[in-house]
């Protein structure tokens, strides 16, 4: 791997440590607050929001502006909600403005590996760094979950600036504070990503020919016989993956009786899985064999449904690991398939766009119907049910719909799985 790719790396661990670690300080934020269950499961759609409204413009903004620079200005836009928390805008509020600097900074994060490398490395490259962002995923919901504990946030809150009354009184607020401390270390990686060689691309004048832009982008995806097969996949593991965030909370409350400490480290249990499974998948899935993982998408909805007959831990903890691998193993190749494909197609920042919108929006379709099943009064076992087998059915229909490509379609995606395989450059 070329040596930028290691500042990449870097860069992207703070900042995603940050971002699930504020999560669970959020959550805890809006607990002590007396807030109703339903706004703690709205965190998720809200971060997804600026997702799905800005995805015409980050991507474009990602291809016109070095992609370091991008990751930088979505790092303060981060800290920028980190500090409306902390100033008594509704978490909901800041968290989405949190969520407006992630939608701008996951197009210049995934961009510049197809700029970085050759497609070759694309799985390999997709496969650490996607092990990577779940390893801090895992240290960010336990150290998020630790921070909020007796100990570390009596030290946190003993820690005061000479004259100057912060108003940092609670607990979930000594955590916020700190994450605008990873902000900056990630920020500070940001400034050494280099500058690569693709042309930088001009962003259009006005807001309808980006949005026109966007939507041929997107039409374009769609209608391609191996990228509407990835698409399709990431769309609907990211929507279900992400409001899962959430779920488990919810189960292990219901299920194991556990608080947000104990809850986050459950969350971190399921990425170690996906950790796993994202350096395997690395390791063993060549770019031109993606498609063969779809089989695992099915699999991966029916494991859910097991989780509402286990109510120990013993038992909790392995199957979470499993359920996190095989999500892993199945999403790396996917993510590099879609990747590949969008840079031939229409470029880094605009394909990255165009699956960002999908999957965020998916999540915060998703994210609506959980935050509406608390509403009413759903438990966690019936939400677990209703997501489990709507993965499965789903994922089912993608791969009855990928047999038809390559019945319909062989010629052309022999063509296209050939590019794949061959291009080294």
């Amino acid at each position: 791997m070329k040596k930028g790719f290691y500042t990449i790396m870097s860069a992207q661990f703070f900042s995603s440590l940050a971002d699930n670690a504020l999560f669970v300080a959020a959550v805890e934020m809006l607990r002590t607050n007396g807030s109703a269950e339903w706004q703690r499961a709205a965190l998720v759609p809200m971060f997804a929001l600026f997702y799905v409204v800005l995805a015409p413009f980050v991507g474009a903004f990602a291809d016109a502006v070095p992609k370091g620079k991008v990751m930088f200005i979505s790092n303060t836009i981060k800290v920028v909600g980190c500090l409306s928390m902390l100033l008594g805008v509704h978490p909901l509020i800041a968290y989405a403005i949190v969520g407006l600097g992630a939608a701008a900074y996951s197009p210049a994060k995934y961009g510049i590996l197809t700029e970085l490398l050759p497609p070759s490395q694309l799985v390999k490259a997709n496969g650490w760094i996607e092990g990577l962002t779940i390893a801090s995923i895992i240290l960010g919901a336990v150290f998020g979950g630790q921070l909020l504990g007796d100990r570390a946030s009596a030290v946190l809150l003993s820690v005061d600036m000479p004259f100057i009354d912060t108003g940092i009184d609670t607990a979930p607020e000594a955590a916020i504070a700190f994450m605008v401390v990873l902000y900056f270390i990630a920020a500070l990686f940001n400034l050494r990503i280099p500058r690569t060689d693709s042309p930088l691309q001009p962003i259009a004048h006005n807001a309808v020919d980006l949005v026109r832009e966007f939507a041929s982008c997107n039409s374009r995806l769609w209608n391609d016989k191996l990228g509407q097969i990835s698409l399709g996949m990431t769309t609907l593991f990211w929507g279900v993956s992400g409001n899962m965030r959430y779920i488990v909370f919810a189960w292990a409350a219901a299920a194991l009786g556990y608080g947000t400490t104990q809850a986050s480290a459950l969350a971190g249990v399921v990425a170690i899985g996906t950790a796993v499974g994202a350096v395997v998948a690395s390791m063993t899935v060549r770019l031109d064999r993606a498609t063969d993982v779809i089989p695992l998408g099915i699999a991966m909805g029916l494991l859910m449904l097991v989780l509402n007959f286990i109510h120990e831990l013993w038992l909790a903890v392995p199957f979470l690991i499993l359920l996190g691998g095989v999500g892993g193993y199945l999403v790396v190749p996917m993510n590099a398939l879609l990747q590949h494909r969008g840079h031939n197609l229409m470029g880094a920042g605009r394909s990255i766009a165009v699956q960002n919108f999908n999957e965020q929006a998916c999540i915060l379709g998703l994210g609506a119907l959980y935050t509406m099943l608390t509403r009413f009064g759903t438990s966690a076992f019936g939400s677990i049910t209703i997501f489990g087998l709507l993965i499965a059915a789903t994922m089912w229909v993608i791969g009855r719909w990928h047999k038809h490509n390559l019945r319909d379609h062989r010629e052309e995606l022999d063509r296209l799985l050939s590019i794949a395989r061959s291009d080294k450059h």
